[in-house]
């Protein structure tokens, strides 16, 4: 059984490495520090389980926990954390288990044993992106296996193309698999919708300008793109600039 410890504390992945030394078939294969390199790490090197802190500079371990449910190919999830107010969130988020710290020997031996016994085909059944209160600080695209992590900062705008969601960012482009009223329930008053398939980042709009074709379109900072703005939501768009809402 391949490991993945991820703990901002060293002393605490030592610790939890240690543990797991101590396991018949069972190995650490690599360590992280916060949420983002734990996707990495997990990308790269396949673990069967990944042992997961919660609170964590930058990413956390709930928004890396919505982020590997979305790969068909995720690893067993184990939560390790200090603080027992987040149980109901783990489960939420499909973790095998939810260890306390410090953690004892027994409990990861059972934790782990549970982990072994969860088929692949079960934990693909049971993934499901966990709805963070706050809102995930990227957005995650898989491509030929590999996760990648768009930041929502850096999001000019979301449109809808028959199953998918092109996401248009500073960096370039990438398709996701969320819906966009799922997107625009979960991120709010950070993007507007100028058009029943677009949501446009309200950081990037610099102002409205008419097309050559008499329609209204979007302008936005740092992409020559204009997306058009429907009849229908161009008065609320209009509205907010004025208000200076936008």
């Amino acid at each position: 059984m391949r490991i993945l410890v991820v703990d901002d504390e060293p002393l605490a992945r030592q610790r939890l490495r240690r543990m797991v030394e101590t396991i018949a078939d069972a190995e650490v294969v690599g360590e992280a520090g916060d949420g983002r390199a734990a996707l990495e790490a997990t990308a790269r090197l396949r673990p069967d389980v990944v042992l997961m802190d919660i609170r964590m500079p930058g990413m956390d371990g709930l928004e890396a926990a919505n982020h590997l449910a979305r790969d068909p190919e995720s690893p067993a999830l184990i939560f390790t954390t200090a603080y027992g107010e987040y149980a109901l969130q783990a489960f939420e988020a499909q973790a095998v288990d939810y260890l306390l710290k410090p953690v004892r020997a027994e409990r990861l031996v059972q934790a782990l044993e549970k982990a072994r016994r969860l088929t692949q085909a079960q934990a693909t059944a049971l993934s499901a992106a966990l709805p963070l209160p706050h809102g995930r600080t990227h957005l995650s695209s898989v491509l030929h296996g590999n996760l990648r992590l768009i930041p929502v900062d850096e999001i000019l705008y979301l449109r809808a193309d028959q199953k998918y969601v092109t996401v248009r960012h500073c960096g370039g482009e990438a398709l996701i698999e969320d819906s966009l009223k799922s997107l625009e329930d979960e991120f709010g008053e950070r993007f507007i919708r100028v058009h029943r398939n677009a949501l446009v980042a309200r950081s990037a709009i610099e102002g409205i300008e008419k097309g050559g074709d008499g329609t209204a379109r979007m302008r936005l900072r740092g992409c020559e793109e204009r997306l058009e703005i429907s009849r229908r939501h161009l008065p609320e768009v209009r509205r907010r600039l004025r208000e200076g809402r936008i």
